[in-house]
């Protein structure tokens, strides 16, 4: 379809607003709005664009990703990938701020890492490869 200009945004199933916002502001993310609306929902925005909308309703007693954790794969998104372009300097920063990677990949010269927010949610953090 040649009317799709974009994403508008992903919608992350979120536990708590407090941790999420201040985890996801640690990565320069600022808070517009919320909880508004009948989920309910609250917004955040970077810089670059890219909007995250937290709907306010997980289970608090879930300790797990169920598209990423569990051996048997249910169809889903498995995660965002949020380009960068310094992958190092990025997985500094990001180790600065005491948070996890769990996973560094390199493969036909794009470079990559993985983090989770509070929610198990995954996050990659992807530099293509050079044109």
């Amino acid at each position: 379809m040649k009317e799709i200009t974009r994403i508008n945004h992903v919608g992350l199933r979120v536990k708590s607003l407090e941790l999420s916002r201040e985890f996801y502001e640690k990565l320069g993310f600022l808070f517009l709005v919320g909880p508004v609306g009948p989920e309910p929902v609250a917004i955040m925005e970077h810089p670059s664009g890219v909007n995250i909308n937290f709907i306010l309703n997980a289970d608090a007693d879930s300790t797990e990703n169920i598209l990423m954790d569990i051996q048997k794969k249910h169809a889903g998104y498995t995660h965002m990938a949020l380009e960068v372009t310094d992958v190092k300097s990025a997985s500094n920063k990001i180790e600065s701020l005491g948070i996890v990677i769990t996973e560094r990949v390199e493969y036909e010269g794009a470079k990559f890492f993985f983090i989770r927010d509070p929610d198990y949610n995954v996050i990659e953090f992807h530099q293509p490869a050079s044109s």
